[in-house]
């Protein structure tokens, strides 16, 4: 199932995306579900056809995860060996944005780097799960993209300014439920022009790792987003470009570029 949050003529619903009966492969409907995705979702005899919605961030999530350095080619272009255990760090709730909503750079950086990511997405609360168990907690898969001012980071000696400005956090554009994230082929383009692709088999630590890590640190809860890592190719981008990051079975998120004024 694709789940996905949409803003209509009457508000913001979750909502189900699912093919048009009446036109099967060709149109998409949003079917809305009542109050929230998680668990097995009622619904409440709403639809809209997608021209009469927007997509909106998938999620807002109490608390974005990230995982740095989780591709070994990445690693060794930021100079460095891949860790044995994964690099935890967070993102504010409030960087998180939605498809075709403007990346503004801020004023006091000089680069701000893209960085395509397969995203994860907690569907229920655990704490200390078994790696055996690291995908049954999960609501879907989406795809994001980790913003980066570089040369702040590179300053800072850590990363929470780099990584926490409003919009760092594009997110969508919606949730899968039945992805296989074992090995996906992930792209990302500025201007149509392919910066990174490599696939998740690669990833040094995998998402089922990855979510029993993160969960004998802290608590997770339904909706906490789990970024797992970008490859190698991460590059600066300048106000008029856009970037699209792909993620096979999960679509293409994309989002222009502006400077924040």
């Amino acid at each position: 199932m694709r789940l996905a949050r949409v803003a209509h003529s009457e508000g913001v619903s979750f909502v189900a995306l699912e093919p048009d009966p009446a036109a099967p492969g060709e149109k998409v409907l949003a079917i809305e579900i009542d109050q929230h995705p998680f668990g097995e979702p009622t619904f409440t005899g709403r639809r809209w056809p997608m021209s009469d919605v927007r997509l909106l961030a998938p999620i807002l999530p109490t608390k974005v995860l990230c995982v740095g350095k989780n591709y070994a080619e990445h690693a060794r272009e930021m100079g460095a060996e891949p860790p044995e255990n994964p690099v935890l760090f967070m993102k504010p709730s409030t960087s998180v944005i939605g498809p075709n909503v403007p990346i503004k750079l801020p004023a006091d950086s000089e680069r701000v780097d893209f960085e395509g990511e397969l995203a994860v997405v907690i569907g229920q609360p655990c704490k200390d799960v078994p790696e055996a168990r690291g995908t049954d907690v999960l609501l879907g898969y989406t795809i994001a993209n980790d913003v980066t001012a570089r040369d702040q980071q590179k300053a800072d000696g850590q990363w929470t300014r780099a990584k926490g400005y409003d919009t760092f956090c594009p997110l969508g554009p919606w949730i899968d439920t039945a992805v296989d994230p074992g090995d996906l082929g992930l792209r990302t383009e500025l201007d149509g022009e392919l910066k990174q692709e490599s696939r998740t088999s690669l990833l040094t630590h995998d998402v089922a790792a990855l979510v029993s890590s993160v969960s004998r640190v802290m608590t997770l809860l339904p909706g906490d987003v789990l970024l797992t890592g970008t490859p190698a190719g991460v590059g600066p981008m300048q106000p008029g470009q856009k970037v699209s990051v792909s993620i096979d079975n999960l679509g293409t998120l994309t989002n222009p570029v502006q400077q924040r004024e």
